[in-house]
């Protein structure tokens, strides 16, 4: 990463909040019908053209807060029992599913982990982005075709035309997942939510995928809503950083604030397990977080990341500490924050 971190040019901080998360609590049903909260009272807002990171270990919540955004729970164990989901001022949770559908890839676009499992086997790349196209769109079979072909020169697939009567088997995975953005940016959404939508490709790939949602996002002015575990791509693309853990946000702040500064124990154990240049040595071993995120079916009473911490105290046990809200903007779960000097420093 360079010294300048990441800063979307299209950002627009004057304006109101384009997506506002409040007090989102998402529960599943499991074993004999215990209610488990998988997201617990978790709130951020993004604004138009920005890009906002939601970082954690798997098990803290991440793709769950996504899947709650699109109303894409599976609907016999899983749903919204709090909270709202705004939409410039409009409240997602509650409305019919009729109208979300016309929601989801026309206002709220999202590009999923795994191309291969979102892709229909059975059907040509063109076939399934012109009928997103259709859906969303008063165009007609031929014209969402036509639009599919330029999508896909759009994110950069070579011979567009040929491409698009392709299968996805027929696709590398490069080439799959650039089919994916095209699909979500088809009816061209003010927020993209993109689910770890490099982890699966090789670090060159990883790259051109990262500079193609750049360019379009600078192109197209929308927001982005970027999930991901990996802290280098929270570098180069993120504004605003959202670190969860077992459910909860732990911490928020600016790109900078995150990884010059971190006031949170478990956002320092992320920050200090990234590999840097010049430290390897042979005696330099990366630091890791002991243990694991715990089970949300037993979770720790007081801090839920008190067993893995290495600052913890007896207060941290007590009670649950709140989220609390800085002056600067900034928030952080923890009753030791003002005692602690985490500073770290940025990747090269």
């Amino acid at each position: 990463m360079s010294d300048a971190f990441a800063s979307s040019p299209t950002a627009r901080t004057n304006e109101p909040p384009l997506l506002e998360v409040e007090d989102l609590q998402t529960s599943f049903i499991v074993g004999e019908g215990q209610d488990v909260r998988a997201v617990d009272g978790v709130s951020f807002v993004v604004k138009g053209g920005e890009t906002l990171a939601i970082v954690g270990e798997s098990g803290s919540g991440k793709s769950v807060t996504s899947l709650s955004i699109m109303r894409l729970l599976p609907k016999k164990i899983g749903r919204i029992s709090r909270g709202t989901i705004r939409l410039r001022g409009k409240d997602l949770v509650g409305l019919p599913e009729g109208e979300m559908r016309a929601i989801r890839g026309n206002d709220i676009g999202m590009i999923f982990q795994e191309p291969m499992t979102s892709l229909n086997p059975v059907h040509t790349i063109g076939t399934q982005i012109a009928e997103v196209v259709m859906q969303h769109s008063k165009l007609g079979k031929k014209q969402a075709h036509q639009r599919a072909i330029e999508m896909l020169e759009l994110v950069g697939i070579p011979e567009p035309v040929r491409r698009a009567s392709q299968y996805p088997h027929e696709m590398s995975g490069g080439m799959r997942q650039r089919a994916m953005i095209a699909m979500a940016l088809s009816c061209e959404p003010s927020v993209l939510i993109a689910d770890e939508p490099t982890t699966a490709l090789d670090v060159t790939i990883q790259a051109q995928i990262l500079d193609l949602m750049r360019n379009l996002q600078a192109k197209m002015g929308m927001a982005i809503v970027f999930i991901t575990h990996d802290l280098g791509v929270v570098a180069e693309m993120a504004d605003r950083v959202v670190v969860m853990y077992a459910g909860q946000v732990v911490e928020t702040g600016t790109v900078a604030e995150i990884f010059t500064k971190p006031l949170m124990p478990y956002t320092s154990g992320l920050m200090q397990s990234i590999p840097r240049m010049g430290e390897y040595e042979e005696k330099t071993r990366l630091q890791t977080i002991p243990g694991y995120v715990p089970l949300l079916t037993k979770l720790p009473g007081g801090c839920r990341f008190r067993t893995r911490c290495a600052f913890a105290e007896d207060r941290c046990a007590a009670a649950e500490p709140p989220l609390e809200v800085l002056d600067s903007g900034r928030s952080v779960r923890c009753v030791r924050w003002r005692e602690l000097d985490l500073k770290t420093k940025a990747t090269a």
